[in-house]
């Protein structure tokens, strides 16, 4: 019984190997080589390279605004004065003048102006026809958004050497990005501190300005002045600075006092020079001094660029006693620059609109101030000074003086 024991042990023991063998011997391998391969990989597509962009260019943008004759009679400045009286100031507030024009030049990014008269405190204000105008005012310009001021007109000599060297150590006082032009050197050491060649730079676009006048008023340069103006005559002069310019600036701006006061008639003369100064590289031109409106155009330049010519702005402001002598019109353009991928550029001058303007003034020349047309009334021009000044009248004298593709009224 025992011998069967083990012998019935040993034969479980072999069946029990054999039935193992059978499930993970043989079988196993046909089973792996078969029917129990992992999973491949997936494959997926190579996505496409992004391609390059191309490059392309950049454009920069400067909105300008150009102001007539900013005129200072008498009137302007005792009423400058009464009003820091009232304040308890000392000096002079013209603010009130212009106040009305505030909202309009914050939509620019520069502002020029004619400055028609002096400006210092050497001398004691004085108006027509010997014009002297007291610093307060420069304070009311720059508060309103005037950054740039043309000086060359037939009023640059009414107080001799000393009136010019005054006026110009005022405005260098001011903060740095006013600009001037108009006061040039005559003297080597005049010379030897500045050329008297003004840029400025605004929205990655340099601007140039030159500033000239046909005469002043009989009155001689005076034997010692260091500084003074260049006349529009003096081509020689003329040539030599714009040459000068033209490779420092993207737009060069010239303005020009000339013209036939009181007459709405743009003469041979100022058609003239206008197209020299276009040949001569000018990109736009700015004429002041007739105290009433002129029409304006494009012109084409010898190099086949278009250059806009704007004849007389009329004035920005006076007391002058006469209907057209009230209107004036804002010239405004923009300046493009537009930079190629490959580092070289162009500047146009577009879209130039006159947007009139209108001086009001009552009884006695009592509260002068500007208004743009289009919020003038009838009712303004009824109780203005001297006159009946009505919408009507304006839009004839602006419809017969400017060219319609240029004028905006509203």
């Amino acid at each position: 019984m025992r011998i069967k024991k083990v012998a019935i042990a040993v034969g479980l023991l072999a069946a029990l190997t054999v039935s193992l063998a059978g499930c993970g011997g043989g079988a196993s391998d046909t089973l792996g080589t078969q029917g129990a391969q992992a999973p491949a990989e997936e494959v997926l597509p190579t996505p496409e390279p992004t391609p390059t962009p191309e490059p392309t260019p950049t454009v920069q943008t400067v909105r300008f605004s150009a102001s007539g004759d900013n005129l200072i009679h008498e009137g302007l400045y005792n009423q400058a004065r009464r009003r820091a009286q009232e304040e308890g100031k000392e000096g002079y507030d013209f603010t009130f003048a212009y106040e009305n024009l505030r909202d309009f030049y914050a939509g620019y990014d520069v502002n020029w102006l004619n400055q028609e008269t002096l400006v210092n405190d050497a001398f004691e204000p004085s108006g027509y026809p010997m014009f002297s105008t007291p610093t307060g005012i420069s304070d009311a310009l720059y508060d309103i958004g005037f950054r740039v001021f043309s000086m060359s007109n037939n009023h640059s000599y009414d107080k001799g050497s000393q009136g010019i060297e005054s006026s110009l150590a005022h405005w260098a006082s001011l903060p740095e990005d006013v600009v001037t032009a108009g006061f040039y050197p005559l003297t080597e050491e005049a010379a030897a501190e500045s050329d008297g060649l003004s840029y400025q730079t605004v929205n990655g676009i340099t601007i140039g300005y030159l500033s000239y006048t046909e005469y002043t008023n009989g009155i001689p340069t005076p034997a010692d002045a260091e500084h003074g103006v260049v006349y529009l005559d003096d081509t020689e002069t003329v040539s030599a600075q714009m040459a000068q310019m033209r490779p420092n600036c993207d737009v060069l701006v010239v303005s020009c006092h000339w013209g036939v006061e009181g007459s709405h008639e743009v003469t041979d003369g100022q058609r003239q020079t206008a197209q020299w100064l276009a040949d001569q590289g000018a990109d736009l031109i700015i004429g002041t001094h007739p105290h009433v409106t002129q029409t304006a155009q494009w012109l084409t330049a010898q190099d086949g660029r278009q250059v806009f010519v704007a004849y007389s702005l009329g004035n920005f402001i006076s007391a002058q006693s006469e209907p057209d002598n009230m209107i004036g019109a804002i010239l405004s353009v923009e300046f493009e620059k537009t930079i190629q991928p490959d580092g070289s550029s162009s500047v146009t001058v577009q879209n130039p609109r006159l947007i009139p303007t209108v001086t009001q003034y009552e009884n006695g020349y009592a509260d002068i101030r500007v208004y743009l047309y289009r919020d003038y009334t009838d009712e303004l021009g009824a109780a203005h000074g001297n006159f009946t000044l009505d919408r009507s009248y304006i839009q004839q004298v602006l419809e017969s003086s400017i060219d319609p593709e240029f004028l905006v009224l509203e």
